[in-house]
């Protein structure tokens, strides 16, 4: 360590009571972190790239300042994808810290990395009051049975009106119009459940029609119109 010349001819002066840093809550215990490995948490976060044209929803299970589980999502960029496939592999088993020193392919995933980061090291976790945290592979849960991401795409004009493309329930095929033009309900097909039924030996069109749902009034419509060619 070198020392200038001023603080080489300061008279030296005990230092006061020393409490360490302010506990955070971290799976249902108080936690005085003051290593990495004393960063423990469950938690979401979302980055976006430079230009904003995607954006990334991070998940990560930590334990013992180890990434134990990550779900990396991405939306609205073709080449991201391909990075999040990466960025899994390359998450765990990295500590926190390496991981946000890490170049995690996209900017977006960089990003949510960042955003985690911040919320696991001060205790603002999802899992910050559940006692022992959440159980590795907690984050599929999120996806549901047909461990699909929640996509909600929709597109509209001044000139032609909303258009429903994609719901949490899955791909809309026909949205449900009343006499005024209102939307009133829509029909959609669990692309999930339609690869299920297709694995176990139905043929696609039978699958097809055993995933197909449908919401709102639907049964109660005027007319019909498919949303991506009407």
């Amino acid at each position: 360590m070198i020392y200038s010349a001023e603080v080489q001819h300061m008279c030296p002066v005990a230092k006061g009571a020393y409490h360490g840093p302010a506990p955070i809550p971290e799976e249902g215990k108080w936690v005085q972190a003051k290593e990495i490995q004393d960063i423990s948490g469950f938690t979401h976060g979302v980055g976006w790239c430079a230009p904003q044209q995607g954006a990334c929803k991070l998940t990560l299970n930590v334990k013992n300042g180890v990434i134990e589980e990550a779900l990396v999502e991405t939306l609205g960029c073709s080449g991201m994808t391909h990075s999040a496939a990466m960025a899994s592999e390359i998450l765990i088993g990295k500590t926190i810290l390496e991981a946000l020193n890490t170049d995690l392919v996209c900017d977006a995933i960089n990003t949510a990395m960042r955003e985690l980061f911040l919320q696991i090291v001060y205790g603002r976790t999802q899992s910050a009051f559940s006692e022992g945290g959440l159980v590795v592979g907690a984050s599929l849960e999120d996806l549901g049975k047909g461990l699909r991401s929640q996509v909600g795409t929709m597109f509209g004009t001044k000139e032609k009106g909303p258009r429903y493309l994609e719901m949490a329930e899955g791909y809309c095929t026909r949205m449900a119009l009343n006499q005024d033009d209102e939307v009133i309900g829509y029909e959609f097909i669990n692309l999930g459940k339609m690869m299920d039924f297709i694995k176990k030996g139905d043929d696609a069109n039978t699958a097809l029609e055993k995933s197909k749902g449908h919401y709102g009034q639907f049964d109660n419509a005027a007319k019909y119109i498919d949303p991506r060619h009407e």
